[in-house]
C-alpha cells in the first residue's frame, strides 16, 4: 500500500476504510505547550502561540492529528463567566460567582459570538494558522471547547445545576441547555469555517460518573443529537468527548450520530467496538497518567497493541484516553506516536480484518 499523508490516513479512518497504519491523534495541548518551552499560562490567551505549540510538538513526534485545546472555561468565559488563570495549569471557571444566580437569567443571557467573545477568537486564530502552516497534510480538529450539559454545569456550578435537575421544572432545564447548545454549536461552526477538519466537544459532566445513564438520556442526549446534526450538516465531522467510564452510555452516544467518540481510559475498547460498530470512529485510550505519564515506553506500546488488536485498527484513532498532561516525559510521547506504525500497519490491519471475518 502507498504511504498515505496523515491526513489522508485521519479520513480514510474516518471511511473506515484500510489506511496504510493506525493514525495516531493524541491529546496533547499540555505536552505541546512543554515542548514548546512554555507555560500554560503564557500561552492561553494568544492563538499564535497555542499555534506555535503544536507546530513545534508535530514537527517533533509527527502525529497525524492535531487537537486545538487549552482548557475547559473558553466558551463559558464567552458567555460571561469568571475564570481563574493558573500559571501553569488550565485556566477554571470561577463557580464561587457562576453566571447564572438563577436559572430564569438564561432568558437575558446573549449568546456569545466566536469572533469577538472572549478568548473564542483566539481558539479560531490557531485553527486558521494550522491549517495554513500543516493542515494540507496533517488533520486538525479544533474543539468547540465544552458539550451542552458541560457549559450548564459551568454557567450556573455543578454542584447546584445537579440540585436544579430535580428541583426544577424540566422545561427551565431544557431551556438553560438549549441555550447552551445552541452557544456550543456557533462556536463549532466557526471552527469547521476556519479550516478545522472535525470539532469536537467536551460533556464528561453528564457521564455515568456523575450523573446516572438514566439522567443523561433524559437531559444530555437530545441536545447532543440536535447538536451533532446541525453541526454535521453544516459540512464537518463531529466529536464527543466523555470523561470516566462510559461503558453504559455507549449505545447512547453512538446514537447520537457523532462521527467520532472519544473514549476515556477505563472503557474496553473492544466492547465499545462491538457495540458502536462502523458508527462511529472510536478515538483512544491509553491512561493519560499511568502509563503515559508514569510509565514506560514498553507499558504504552503493549497497552496500544491491545487497543489495535482489540478494534481491529480500523475507525480507529490512536489516542490517549484523556489530556495528557505538561510532564508526560518524550520518551512516552514518542512510543504512542510509533505505536501506530509498529502495531497498526496495513499488513497487520489485513491480518486482523481476516481474522475477524472468519470467527
Amino acid at each position: 500500500m502507498q504511504t498515505l499523508t496523515s491526513l489522508e490516513r485521519c479520513l480514510a479512518a474516518l471511511r473506515f476504510e484500510v489506511p496504510d497504519r493506525v493514525p495516531v491523534v493524541p491529546q496533547s495541548f499540555m505536552v505541546a505547550c512543554a515542548t514548546a518551552g512554555y507555560k500554560i499560562g503564557a500561552i492561553n490567551k494568544s492563538g499564535r502561540l497555542m499555534a506555535e505549540t503544536h507546530l513545534v510538538s508535530q514537527a517533533k513526534y509527527g502525529y497525524d492529528g492535531v487537537v486545538i485545546d487549552i482548557d475547559d472555561a473558553t466558551l463559558a468565559e464567552a458567555c460571561g463567566a469568571k475564570v481563574i488563570w493558573r500559571e501553569n495549569d488550565v485556566a477554571i471557571v470561577d463557580e464561587e460567582d457562576v453566571v447564572l444566580k438563577d436559572l430564569r437569567q438564561i432568558d437575558d443571557l446573549p449568546l456569545p459570538d466566536p469572533y469577538s467573545s472572549g478568548r473564542l477568537p483566539e481558539w479560531l486564530e490557531a485553527t486558521r494558522i494550522l491549517r495554513e502552516k500543516i493542515g494540507d497534510h496533517v488533520f486538525i480538529m479544533g474543539r468547540a471547547d465544552q458539550g451542552p450539559f458541560d457549559l450548564a454545569c459551568l454557567l450556573r456550578g455543578a454542584q447546584q445545576f445537579m440540585i436544579d435537575l430535580v428541583t426544577e421544572p424540566p422545561e427551565l432545564i431544557w431551556k438553560v441547555l438549549d441555550y447552551c447548545r445552541r452557544a456550543g454549536t456557533l462556536f463549532a461552526k466557526a471552527q469547521k469555517d476556519a479550516g478545522a477538519h472535525a470539532t469536537s466537544i467536551g460533556d464528561s459532566f453528564a457521564g455515568p460518573n456523575l450523573i446516572s445513564p438514566a439522567m443523561f438520556r433524559q437531559f444530555a442526549l437530545e441536545h447532543e443529537i440536535t447538536m451533532t446534526k446541525e453541526v454535521q450538516d453544516y459540512g464537518i465531522p463531529f466529536s464527543i468527548h466523555i470523561c470516566g467510564d462510559t461503558t453504559a452510555i455507549l449505545e447512547d452516544m453512538a446514537s447520537t450520530g457523532a462521527r467520532i467518540l472519544e473514549l476515556d481510559w477505563q472503557v474496553d475498547m473492544g466492547y465499545a467496538k462491538r457495540v458502536v460498530g462502523n458508527r462511529a470512529v472510536l478515538m483512544g485510550n491509553i491512561n493519560p497518567s499511568d502509563p503515559l505519564v508514569w510509565g514506560t515506553p514498553e507499558a504504552i506500546e503493549a497497552q496500544a497493541k491491545n487497543i489495535i488488536e482489540a478494534t481491529g485498527g480500523i475507525g480507529l484513532f490512536l489516542s490517549s484516553g484523556c489530556a495528557m498532561g505538561y510532564n508526560t516525559p518524550a520518551a512516552n510521547m514518542r512510543a504512542l506516536c510509533e505505536a501506530g506504525k509498529k502495531y497498526g500497519s496495513y499488513e497487520r490491519l489485513m491480518e486482523l480484518e481476516e481474522k475477524r471475518s472468519k470467527a
